[in-house]
């Protein structure tokens, strides 16, 4: 049996994944093998890795660099491991992918880091940000709905909707987000609505009956 290669170089190796040792990570290819802890070599999977300055850690090890220093400015390398890690060295392309932007998620303001990031029309937000104003429930490119710059899930959009038969309402509640005001919104003044035909009969039955009040009393 033979495995072919793609065309996906490892970000951590530069050298070609093969599909049976792929770790793909916000669409960025990985050896399986690669993802590992800086510290004690050990393979990470996304639910065991964390970060810091563009270096991977495992958290055993990430907690540890914090207990020991008190914060995390100081590299754990630089002191504990006996494979010095260069904090001058050109970064690499797994440094790049796991450091800091100069994005702000949307919701938070707070710097988006590439890992935890979900981009939007344009906007970043962070996974955790990703949410229905209204319900707070977590949202995916499939299943949100947004109106004014304000996120909703597409049950609770439809529900806004149904409560008052427009948006009015919803776009009332977006502006109020958006200035982050303390006092409630005012209420919106919808035009008054032309009488129907309907309405206008009735009116005419309503002055003949009055008419014909106003005759017999003064007969």
């Amino acid at each position: 049996m033979s495995f072919t290669g793609t065309l996906d170089k490892c970000t951590a190796c530069e050298k070609t994944v093969y599909v049976v040792d792929l770790l793909t990570l916000e669409g960025i290819p990985y050896h399986k093998n690669c993802f590992k802890c800086i510290h004690c070599n050990g393979v990470l999977t996304m639910n065991t890795y964390s970060s810091m300055d563009g270096v991977l850690y495992c958290r055993t090890h990430f907690e540890q660099l914090f207990k020991e220093s008190g914060n995390f400015v100081k590299n754990f390398q630089a002191s504990k491991s006996s494979e010095k890690y260069d904090m001058n060295k050109t970064p690499s392309k797994l440094s790049s992918m796991f450091s800091g932007t100069l994005d702000k998620c949307s919701v938070c303001t707070k710097t988006v880091y590439p890992l935890e990031k979900v981009t939007l029309e344009g906007e970043c937000f962070h996974k955790n940000c990703f949410r229905c104003a209204h319900g707070g429930c977590h949202l995916t490119h499939s299943s949100y709905a947004a109106l004014d710059g304000v996120l909703y899930c597409r049950v609770h959009f439809a529900q806004l909707f149904m409560e008052k038969g427009n948006y009015s309402h919803v776009l009332q509640a977006a502006a109020h987000k958006r200035t982050g005001s303390s006092t409630p919104p005012e209420q919106i003044e919808l035009p008054p609505q032309e009488p129907t035909p309907e309405d206008k009969k009735e009116e005419e039955k309503e002055e003949e009956k009055e008419e014909e009040k106003e005759e017999e009393e003064t007969s």
